[in-house]
């Protein structure tokens, strides 16, 4: 079991870029189906290489190639060095849909918080992120989505919120499920799932006194928190 306090000093604004990432990959770690490898990883859209440093220690995993669009390699290397695990994460600044790696690379592909800026479109996790994964590896995602789609007041306060189009980035596990079964087919077996963890991972960011967690903080008690949840997707490649 991955001890989650060892994390607390990053439950902060300066590094929080939404509810808690770390409740979020140690429930996807946890509940991963069994027999998950973890040799060769791919954090896609890690940010500030939190994330990384969590799979690197808390996993099996040799390497963890931290990837991200927002952040500098150079910025999370300085992160990575600090927290001496330069041997076993390598820092990549890239776009998930340009991704520079050899096809079947991968034993695990996880990505905390992230995938659903660029993966809700027809076609991206069949043509852009499944190749990169080993036959037998997974693909493990953990991402905001819906309970069920908002309907009168609850929807004029969800669309408020999330702020034009980051309004469609916000799905059901049903909808995953049939995006991802399709794009799969016979290559993948599908799993999504809902998170336990949506109280605790939104407090600690509501606490981390950032000002989008003071904002969220009001919406979400306004009524938000009835219809929104975290989304568990496991992909494992036949």
């Amino acid at each position: 079991m991955s001890n989650i306090e060892n994390y607390r000093k990053y439950f902060t604004k300066d590094y929080l870029m939404g509810p808690n990432s770390f409740r979020l990959l140690d429930e996807l770690i946890r509940r991963s189906p069994d027999g998950a490898k973890y040799d060769r990883t791919l954090d896609l859209g890690c940010g500030y290489a939190l994330t990384s440093m969590f799979i690197a220690n808390e996993t099996d995993a040799k390497n963890v190639y931290a990837f991200d669009l927002w952040i500098p390699a150079t910025e999370n290397y300085k992160r990575i060095k600090e927290n001496s695990l330069e041997n076993k994460i390598i820092p990549i600044h890239g776009d998930a849909m340009n991704m520079p790696f050899a096809h079947e690379y991968f034993d695990a592909i996880v990505s905390v918080d992230s995938y659903h800026y660029f993966g809700c479109n027809e076609g991206v996790f069949g043509e852009k992120i499944l190749p990169f994964i080993k036959k037998g590896g997974s693909a493990m995602i953990a991402i905001p989505g819906l309970k069920e789609y908002p309907s009168g007041e609850l929807k004029e306060l969800f669309e408020t919120w999330a702020e034009g189009d980051d309004a469609q980035l916000f799905q059901t596990a049903a909808w995953w499920e049939e995006l991802l079964k399709k794009e799969c087919g016979d290559k993948a077996e599908v799993t999504v799932t809902e998170a336990e963890c949506f109280d605790i991972a939104w407090k600690e960011w509501f606490d981390s006194g950032h000002e989008f967690g003071i904002r969220d903080k009001e919406f979400l008690g306004k009524g938000l928190s009835k219809i929104l949840n975290f989304i568990l997707i496991y992909v494992k490649r036949s």
